[in-house]
């Protein structure tokens, strides 16, 4: 549905995007995931109008939209400021777009109040100005004023970045639901990869203007295909050429230790588990409780490791016990 063709994007010298290149089929969730500055939002704006690619082209549905208008291109999006009016109420931020579109009174009532039972907006808000609203009431109202026009596309730029972590949550779950309900193709702009993987049908992670890898939430973080996306993606050991050469010696491999390998902490563990081939002996040096689970830091052999470990309420590890931490080898990734 929609397709970027050797996409650059450049402000004088700078280039922003260089020759980016990405299909996104119809109904997807869609996110672009990268620290800050890595060309997600430019990318996102390019589609939306925004910013005119110096090079390269945009395609929806095979039709040319590089050039296009930003208001013929019937793409909704909702900023991370989500940019309402301030002087407008609730009814009458929803209802901006439709005006523009010169809607019957009687059309416009109707599709907003549709539009406000999908987002669990309550119609005693409408008369209510968006000062008054709570962070993720004006979120709903940014999200309604968007797909109230019944966009083909639907781009969501960090829109719960400015809310609290468990309204983040609450609302991730929120849009999910609501975009399989609409079927909307949705783009969407987070630098949070616990986001980004709750919510992705597929996912491209950026850095520096260009993507490193294009996949599902799967295999992006159990098949992380560059070191960025691995060290980007999750929680990670770093494992030096030490402890490679003893996971070689205790499992017969080939690690190559002039590189160094990685494992996520979640594949190392205290109890040895049935597939477990590698035991490091180390001294726990930093606990950290998380209320579902405990995450220990050792020392092993001068590295660092981590993993972490269930909270049943019973067991807790102290700071300075000595204690061996077992792993399986083909966890382990290098590039």
């Amino acid at each position: 549905m929609i397709s970027f063709q050797d996409i650059q994007i450049k402000y004088g010298d700078y280039v922003a995007i260089d020759r980016l290149n990405l299909h996104i089929e119809p109904g997807e969730f869609f996110t672009f995931l990268g620290p800050s500055g890595c060309g997600k939002t430019t990318t996102l704006r390019a589609l939306a109008g925004f910013i005119t690619p110096s090079e390269g082209s945009i395609f929806v549905n095979d039709n040319e939209i590089t050039h296009l208008p930003i208001e013929k291109r019937k793409v909704g999006i909702v900023f991370q400021s989500y940019a309402l009016f301030p002087t407008m109420n609730v009814y009458e931020n929803i209802a901006f777009g439709l005006k523009l579109q010169k809607k019957t009174r009687e059309e416009i009532d109707r599709k907003i109040k549709e539009v406000a039972r999908k987002i669990d907006l309550n119609e005693s808000h409408f008369t209510r100005n968006v000062a008054e609203l709570s962070g993720g009431q004006q979120q709903r109202v940014a999200l309604a004023r968007a797909i109230v026009l019944e966009p083909d596309i639907l781009c969501l730029d960090e829109p719960l970045s400015n809310l609290d972590a468990k309204m983040r949550v609450g609302l991730r779950s929120e849009l999910k639901r609501l975009q399989r309900e609409l079927g909307i193709t949705t783009l969407y702009v987070t630098h949070d990869q616990e986001e980004a993987l709750t919510l992705s049908d597929r996912i491209a992670v950026f850095n520096k203007g260009k993507i490193e890898q294009i996949g599902t939430p799967y295999e992006i973080y159990n098949q992380s295909a560059t070191e960025f996306v691995c060290d980007f993606i999750g929680d990670m050991n770093r494992l030096d050429k030490h402890i490679l050469q003893e996971v070689n010696k205790q499992t017969g491999n080939s690690l190559d230790i002039s590189r160094e390998g990685y494992i996520r902490i979640e594949r190392v563990s205290l109890q040895k588990a049935p597939d477990a081939n590698v035991a490091l002996s180390g001294k726990i040096i930093d606990r950290e409780y998380h209320g579902m689970y405990i995450k220990y830091t050792f020392d092993v052999n001068g590295s660092h490791i981590k993993c972490i470990e269930k909270n049943d309420g019973y067991v807790f590890f102290e700071v300075g016990e000595a204690h061996n931490l077992h792993l399986n080898s083909r966890d382990i990734m290098q590039f």
